[in-house]
């Protein structure tokens, strides 16, 4: 009974052994996968979402002020005073 026991025992053993060397190897792929991923997007010069929030800011920006400058000079054209963007309550 004794020898049944050693032998479930070693092959428990074995078998926990083998999954620690497999969560391993895995832990291992996943970090070398992460690697080659991260270098291959550096190569590639994409922006962060950060970045391309700051220029999409700066563009609506910018398109604003465009905007308010072509009124102006339309109205400088016409001959008037250019008229304000601020509504006025009566």
């Amino acid at each position: 009974m004794q020898t049944r026991n050693k032998v479930f025992d070693d092959l428990s053993q074995l078998m926990t052994n083998a999954m620690g060397v497999a969560q391993g190897a895995k832990t291992e792929a996943e970090t070398a996968m992460k690697g080659l991923v991260d270098r291959w997007l550096a190569d590639r010069d994409f922006v962060t979402r950060e970045e391309f929030d700051a220029v999409r800011a700066m563009a609506q920006k910018a398109r604003e002020e465009n905007e308010a400058l072509k009124m102006r000079i339309e109205a400088l054209e016409a001959g008037s005073k250019p008229k304000s963007t601020k509504k006025t309550s009566s």
